[in-house]
């Protein structure tokens, strides 16, 4: 079972918006059973739309669209359907009473043409009936390949995606059970993880594949397999990651599928009722963001503090200005100054902070571009690492942050 997304504008192919609705509409077909086959965007022209159309039914059995639903006149999904299927566009009459709701109880503004001509829809459609805007789905379906248009915004598609689109693929087809297990690891490169693990991956069984995901100081290790028989294939990839944790037990952090480093690590804080608070400078702000990303942080995370300059480090974080001028802004002796004044000023149990150089100048230190100094300060004491993630600015920073959260994750699984 094959699906190919299409998702309609020129907005995504100039940068201008990231396609994040293509992530989320192939994540969630994986889980039922569907493989997507491609992911194609196309600009607002007709004869791309269709021509991208025709492609994708010689190849999959289901193709979803995203995008061009809108009122205006660059949105032409609908009438390059209508052509596709040689049809007409129709008013819709439950869309519209969905519409005028909407208008009465939540816009507060005039109901305009424009928006009513959004019931319009394929005479041959069936009408996906959207809660959170006025642009409905459509399903439809030539040549047995099922076409499904959806709207472009993303808590709209997504709406319609889990109350209409996958119930009713669900409903209609025979799938296979698809499953994928994430193991992730931290600390270690992609080809010394693989030259550690390659007697494991020459002997895996041809029914289940290895890809490596590495992505600045981290390797996930996902395994996949498909099948009919949910229970032997879940068997299967059980028993080859027993026999490959053994391997990586040093850098292996959890299971993707349950829950991000950042998680793993306030799942541990809470279940020992400890908690966290961290000063960062290079990193200007992203660990508190990445820890905040996730409900139920406040749990456990204080706060945060961004001391980018050496005055706020000296007047608001009381890093000592003798300690700072005998040895650099940017040293382990100021990180650890950093996490301990950090707990202390937020009355927590751990404090995290960095200091470094991301450039591309080196600002108040003289230490070389890329050096990074990270310091995590415990109910007993502090320790800290200094490490140099090379010249590039927004590698250096999300090295550091990934560094940060491996560090700490090792010391409060000791710990706690």
């Amino acid at each position: 079972m094959k699906a190919e997304i299409i998702t309609i504008g020129d907005e995504i192919l100039i940068g201008q918006i990231v396609d994040t609705n293509s992530a989320f509409i192939a994540t969630e077909l994986n889980k039922i059973g569907v493989s997507v086959y491609q992911i194609t965007s196309v600009q607002d022209d007709k004869t791309h739309i269709l021509k991208a159309f025709e492609a994708a039914e010689k190849q999959v059995d289901i193709v979803i669209i995203t995008g061009g639903l809108g009122p205006t006149k660059d949105d032409i999904t609908k009438t390059t359907l209508a052509q596709y299927f040689d049809d007409t566009l129709v008013y819709d009459e439950a869309v519209l009473k969905n519409i005028k709701y909407l208008w009465e109880h939540f816009v507060k503004q005039p109901l305009l043409q424009v928006n009513i001509d959004q019931s319009l829809v394929l005479s041959k459609a069936t009408a996906l009936m959207n809660k959170s805007g006025s642009a409905p789905g459509m399903w439809l379906e030539k040549n047995n390949t099922i076409f499904i248009s959806l709207p472009g915004v993303p808590y709209e598609m997504k709406g319609l995606m889990n109350d209409e689109v996958l119930p009713r693929i669900s409903e209609k087809f025979d799938r296979p059970f698809i499953l994928h297990k994430t193991l992730l690891t931290y600390g270690l490169g992609e080809s010394v993880i693989a030259d550690r693990i390659k007697d494991w991956e020459a002997a895996l069984p041809e029914s289940i594949k290895l890809a490596y995901l590495p992505n600045l100081g981290r390797v996930r290790l996902r395994l996949s397999s498909t099948g009919f028989d949910k229970a032997a294939i879940t068997a299967g990839v059980d028993a080859q990651v027993s026999a490959l944790l053994p391997l990586i037990n040093d850098v292996f952090v959890g299971f993707e599928e349950q829950s991000s480093i950042e998680q793993i690590i306030g799942n541990q804080l809470v279940k020992h009722g400890k908690t966290l608070a961290v000063a960062e400078s290079c990193t200007g702000g992203k660990i508190a963001e990445n820890i905040t990303a996730h409900p139920g942080a406040s749990a456990y995370f204080k706060g945060g503090l961004v001391a980018y300059s050496t005055a706020i480090k000296i007047d608001v974080l009381k890093v000592d200005s003798e300690l700072i001028a005998s040895n650099s802004v940017v040293s382990l002796e100021v990180a650890e100054a950093m996490a301990q004044n950090v707990k202390t000023l937020f009355n927590s149990d751990y404090g995290i902070a960095t200091t470094g150089n991301a450039g591309p100048s080196k600002g108040d230190s003289d230490e070389e571009i890329g050096t990074v100094c990270i310091a995590i300060a415990t109910p007993d004491g502090v320790f800290s690492q200094q490490f140099n993630f090379g010249k590039q600015r927004l590698r250096v920073v999300q090295k550091a942050v990934t560094m940060a959260f491996t560090l700490f994750q090792k010391e409060i699984f000791k710990k706690c």
